[in-house]
């Protein structure tokens, strides 16, 4: 029996390549969204909004497993609006006879201090598992993929800037995910039993300070990128300056500045032996975002001129 699949944040970046790939493997696909009429992504529009608890009822008739792939990263008050979301989202699911939920959240130790950002997707998932519908989380670092905001970041510094005056949190270690694997792994959890009530760290095959990153970048667009690291610049001027210097907001680059001075790398790879596969190295998820970027310009440039 094919399985109908709620997808929330069908319209954003993961929620979008999950809702593809869903439909590719045959499954019906729900995709949730505040603008039906503007959606023209993968599955059946469905108009509903994580934070209105009465919008959910009519998304969830049906369904079999829903993903939630949501969060208020933009805003001052994101921790309680995520909390507040999640918890209506749960309540919706058990409401619905949900036979599982799946939620991507992020890597961070659970001994070490937490930046906002990571604690409030482990509060998240806390409120999931709480209800009475099993969840299935996955918990990732940096996604290197078109259209994700971390990513973004690191391509219009390794673009725009000559050389780097930059904070200690770009020593940090992390493990970045090509977009692609997120994905695969994400779907992947969706139908094996021992997936119910599991936690999974997903990460790709290396384990990169943040400097790395963007040298790297900055090297496959056949550039150099100089650094100096002044320990004396704060979280909150590198803010500042991420906003100055690339077009995330004030409130999203103060909140992912947080989050890169905690290490965020893999300590359990439980996850390769439920879904195999070869993960993509760092530089090939890099020209593949780029390949990306570069396609979705063409195209809206093809839609500008009719």
């Amino acid at each position: 029996m094919t399985k109908t699949v709620l997808v929330s944040g069908a319209s954003g970046f993961i929620g979008s390549h999950v809702a593809t790939r869903l439909v590719e493997e045959g499954y019906r696909v729900r995709a949730m969204t505040r603008h039906p009429r503007d959606y023209h992504g993968a599955g059946e529009p469905v108009e509903a909004d994580v934070s209105d608890p009465g919008s959910l009822a009519a998304a969830f008739a049906g369904v079999d497993v829903a993903y939630y792939l949501v969060h208020s990263l933009g805003s001052d008050d994101f921790e309680q609006r995520d909390a507040d979301a999640a918890r209506n989202f749960a309540e919706a699911a058990a409401a619905a006879g949900v036979e599982r939920l799946i939620y991507l959240g992020g890597l961070g130790s659970n001994t070490g201090k937490l930046s906002a950002h990571l604690r409030s997707r482990r509060e998240v998932e806390t409120i999931l598992r709480a209800g009475a519908v099993p969840v299935t989380v996955l918990r990732a670092a940096v996604v290197i993929g078109h259209g994700g905001i971390s990513w973004e970041m690191t391509r219009q510094l390794a673009d725009r800037l000559p050389a780097m005056v930059t904070p200690r949190w770009v020593r940090t270690r992390t493990q970045p995910i090509a977009l692609p694997d997120a994905v695969r792994y994400l779907v992947g959890v969706l139908e094996p039993v021992e997936a119910r009530g599991r936690t999974y760290e997903i990460g790709g095959p290396e384990v990169l300070r943040y400097i790395d990153m963007l040298q790297r970048v900055a090297r496959i667009r056949h550039s150099r990128l100089p650094n100096l690291t002044v320990p004396l610049l704060t979280p909150r001027l590198s803010s500042a300056w991420l906003r100055f210097v690339t077009d995330v907001d004030s409130a999203t680059a103060r909140n992912l500045v947080d989050s890169m001075t905690t290490e965020v790398v893999v300590n359990d790879d439980a996850i390769t032996r439920l879904v195999p596969g070869t993960p993509i190295g760092y530089d090939e998820a890099v020209r593949l975002a780029l390949a990306d970027r570069a396609r979705a310009a063409g195209n809206d440039q093809v839609r500008a001129a009719r």
